[in-house]
C-alpha cells in the first residue's frame, strides 16, 4: 500500500456517528461527526451512513489520497460474511443488506461489523491488548457486551451474536434485564442499572458516575449499589475466564471512566474468583470513544487481504 492510501470508516450509534480516513498503519487522517437521528427510521439512517461515507471518500481523493475500502460498525446483531444488519434496537434495523447497499453507492470493497466487536479489534491490535494474543474486551455503559479477540481476530459466533456477556445470569431472581430475564449481569452492573438501582434506594436521581462518586465520599446507598455492581461484574468476568482463559481483560465504555474506583475492588473481586485459573490483566481500555471507529477501518482493511 501506498502512503496516500486510506480506508473509510463509521461507527454508527444511535444518536450519532463516529467517521474518519484511516491510514494502513491505524493513523488518522481525519475525522467527523454526523448525526444519526434514529427517530427517522432505519431507511433514512441508511441513507445517512451512505451519504457521510460518501463524502468522505470524496474528500479523500480531493485531499490526495486514495480511498481503498470502507469499513462500518453498527450496533445489534450482524451477519457480517453475508454483510447484513441483522436487527439492531438502537437504529431501528431489520435483515439490512448494508455492505450490498455500500458497496452499489461507493463501489468500494465494504465490511460490516459488529461495534463492540470491533471496538475490541481496535483495543487487542492498537490499544490497551497490544501485544497480547488473547483479549477480552468488555463494554460497560448503557448495557454489557465483549468480545473475544485471539490473535487480531475477534469471534462473531455461529448466528453473529458472540460476546453477549451482559446477558451471563449472575443474580438468579434479581432485576429483570431488557432480554427480558432477571438477573443478567446487564441488569445489575451496567451503568443504567448502577443509576436505577440507587434511585430505588434513595428515591433520587444519580448517574452511575455520580453513583461512583458518592460511593467514594461514603454515601451509604451508593457504598452498597456500587458494591453490588462490582461483586457483579468480578462474576461474570470470571465466568468469562472460565470460558475463554485470556491473557488481557480490557474494559471500556462510560464506567470505565470510574478509574481506581472501578478497577481496584474489581481486580480484587475477580482474585479471589481464581482457582486453577490463571488470573487475567485487567486492564482500561486505551482507545476511548476512537475505537469503534478505528476497528471498523481494521475490518475493512482486513477485507482486503482476503
Amino acid at each position: 500500500m501506498s502512503p496516500a492510501d486510506v480506508v473509510v470508516a463509521l461507527d454508527v450509534g444511535g444518536t450519532g456517528m463516529k467517521c474518519a480516513l484511516v491510514r494502513p498503519d491505524g493513523g488518522t487522517v481525519c475525522a467527523e461527526r454526523h448525526p444519526t437521528d434514529a427517530g427517522r427510521g432505519p431507511d433514512a439512517v441508511v441513507d445517512a451512513i451512505l451519504d457521510v461515507a460518501e463524502g468522505l471518500a470524496g474528500k479523500a481523493r480531493a485531499d490526495g489520497f486514495e480511498p481503498l475500502a470502507l469499513g462500518v460498525a453498527v450496533p445489534g446483531v450482524i451477519d457480517e460474511a453475508a454483510g447484513v444488519a441483522v436487527w439492531s434496537a438502537n437504529v431501528g434495523f431489520r435483515d439490512v443488506p448494508l455492505r450490498d447497499l455500500a458497496v452499489a453507492r461507493l463501489g468500494l470493497p465494504t465490511a460490516l461489523g459488529h461495534d463492540v466487536r470491533v471496538g475490541g479489534l481496535a483495543e487487542a491490535r492498537l490499544g490497551a491488548g497490544r501485544g497480547t494474543g488473547h483479549v477480552l474486551f468488555v463494554a460497560i455503559g448503557t448495557g454489557i457486551a465483549a468480545a473475544h479477540v485471539v490473535d487480531g481476530s475477534a469471534a462473531t459466533g455461529a448466528h453473529g451474536a458472540a460476546g453477549e456477556i451482559g446477558h451471563i445470569l449472575v443474580r438468579p431472581g434479581g432485576p429483570r434485564c431488557g432480554c427480558g430475564r432477571r438477573g443478567c449481569l446487564e441488569a445489575v452492573a451496567s451503568a443504567s442499572a448502577i443509576a436505577r438501582r440507587y434511585a430505588e434506594l434513595t428515591g433520587g436521581p444519580a448517574t452511575a458516575a455520580e453513583v461512583a462518586d458518592r460511593a467514594a465520599d461514603g454515601d451509604a446507598a451508593a457504598v452498597r449499589v456500587w458494591a453490588e455492581a462490582v461483586e457483579a461484574l468480578a462474576d461474570g468476568l470470571a465466568t468469562g475466564q472460565s470460558l475463554f482463559d485470556v491473557e488481557t481483560v480490557v474494559v471500556g465504555g462510560g464506567l470505565a471512566q470510574a478509574g481506581p474506583r472501578l478497577f481496584d475492588p474489581l481486580r480484587a473481586a475477580l482474585h479471589e474468583r481464581m482457582t486453577f485459573h490463571r488470573e487475567p490483566r485487567l486492564v482500561a481500555a486505551a482507545l476511548g470513544d476512537e475505537a469503534g471507529c478505528l476497528g471498523a477501518a481494521l475490518l475493512a482493511l482486513d477485507s482486503l487481504e482476503k
